[in-house]
């Protein structure tokens, strides 16, 4: 067994690249595993007796960063011949003081989780990142964490770099979410995981609910109730005897989200999306792109370790513009870029509502989007309400000029978007910087080119 050689941050070259209108995508494939379920099956290994054995593991600079934290709290987190991941857990309230500045990269989930995790623990670690989240912020979650006894020591607005002074007497709280964010209700209840008594989170919008399903795997009690507003309160019991698991890692539905789009868009394609996570939580993408006329299967469904999984066939489909609720926007918050790709290629227009939250992911999303798509020929209006407009081009027979350069701000949604993009429109169309794709999908444009698309360096 070989340890993982992630333990400090890779250096990242700028990568340029440019995509073209291609011929029909075909094929079936299987994208990397689930970002959301590997960040959280390694946390909590890490806190388990005994061993985790994880298959599907994404391997992207996010997840692996994940990988050497757990490591230097004083884990066991190894990947073996095979490809598997096997984490050797300290057990509950036992994580030890890292000797080094825990680096999260790009990661805003797993530095926001382990912050949680680290909370209750009698430690004193300093969280650090890449030049894009430490412009992230962090208050939101070290607010409700403070309310609970730990201390914190950083930037303005709580951002990184940011010290955690831990605490092995936590309280329990009841704490209603001001935004709807699954990374601030998962940092609680992981944090309440060490705290004796119960750890209440209350959400007026459902978030994604993969710490709940994992923490039911590894053994610890979590209800769900619906109060008389409507709202869910989520409780995790204290202090549980959480023991190691055997976890299968779903494909990315938000990775899936780029091949999938790009089918839709070139005529004659279709593709088979192989073990897709269908969690209903994570699947507004897919309810959307339904509504506008695509052509997608849900196939062969099953459960996998508590998680819904489904193959996709998705053939290219004639789009037309909806408008997508802000009630949404939680279960598809990370997928609105490449939903604007789609919609610049639509015919009619599409009204996206309640996209506040797109301001504060690895770029302001909903700024980038508007600018790139409107050097890409396209027609857009951002409103007051963070509501954004794109006024499609399907019905002119043609798609969107394109011949831009896009700039990506370090996200990399914004540059695998805009590379979908580049597949449909009549010129091409570049990103300043693909690097970061590999936070979260790595092996993109090998895996693209090998169903027929063209994206080169720029």
């Amino acid at each position: 067994m070989t340890q993982a050689p992630v333990t400090q941050p890779p250096v990242t070259q700028v990568k340029p690249l440019r995509s073209a209108a291609t011929g029909a995508i075909q094929g079936s494939i299987r994208v990397p595993g689930d970002k959301s379920i590997s960040h959280r099956s390694l946390m909590l290994g890490a806190i388990a007796v005994g061993e985790t054995v994880i298959h599907g593991l994404l391997e992207g600079e996010d997840v692996l960063h994940t990988a050497a934290a757990m490591r230097l709290l004083g884990a066991q987190a190894e990947r073996d011949a095979a490809g598997v991941w096997r984490v050797r857990g300290v057990g509950l309230g036992a994580l030890q003081e890292p000797a080094q500045v825990l680096d999260m990269g790009n990661s805003g989930t797993a530095a926001r989780l382990l912050m949680g995790l680290v909370a209750a623990h009698p430690i004193t670690c300093v969280f650090t990142g890449d030049a894009s989240l430490n412009k992230r912020p962090m208050a939101r979650v070290t607010k409700p964490l403070e309310e609970m006894g730990a201390r914190f020591v950083g930037r303005s607005g709580g951002r990184l770099p940011l010290t955690v002074v831990g605490s092995g007497d936590l309280v329990p709280i009841t704490y209603r979410l001001p935004v709807a964010s699954a990374q601030v209700k998962s940092a609680i209840l992981l944090a309440g995981l060490n705290t004796a008594g119960a750890t209440t989170v209350i959400e007026a919008e459902p978030t994604r609910d993969h710490t709940e399903l994992m923490l039911r795997h590894f053994g610890a009690t979590v209800t769900t109730e619906r109060l008389e507003d409507g709202a869910l309160a989520v409780t995790v019991v204290g202090q549980p005897e959480l023991t190691g698991r055997t976890i299968h890692v779903p494909a990315d539905p938000s990775s899936a989200a780029f091949p999938a789009v790009a089918a839709l868009l070139r005529p004659g394609s279709e593709l088979l999306l192989n073990d897709v996570g269908m969690n209903p939580r994570r699947t507004g993408l897919y309810d959307t792109l339904v509504e506008m006329g695509a052509d997608i299967a849900f196939e062969n469904r099953r459960d996998q370790a508590g998680e819904p999984v489904a193959d996709l066939r998705v053939k290219h489909s004639a789009l037309k513009g909806v408008v997508v609720p802000a009630d949404r926007a939680p279960s598809m918050i990370d997928e609105y870029p490449v939903l604007a790709a789609a919609a610049a290629c639509a015919e009619g227009t599409t009204v996206m509502l309640g996209l506040k939250e797109l301001r504060v992911k690895e770029s302001d999303r909903l700024a980038m989007v508007a600018e790139g798509l409107t050097r890409c020929g396209v027609s857009v209006e951002v409103g007051a309400d963070d509501s954004l407009t794109v006024h499609g081009t399907g019905g002119t027979g043609k798609g969107p000029k394109g011949g831009a350069t896009v700039l990506t701000a370090m996200d990399h949604r914004i540059a695998m978007s805009f590379l979908v993009l580049g597949m449909a429109s009549e010129q091409p169309i570049s990103v300043d910087d693909g690097a970061f794709i590999d936070t979260s999908f790595p092996g993109f444009v090998g895996l693209m080119n090998g169903l027929g698309t063209k994206i080169g360096e720029a």
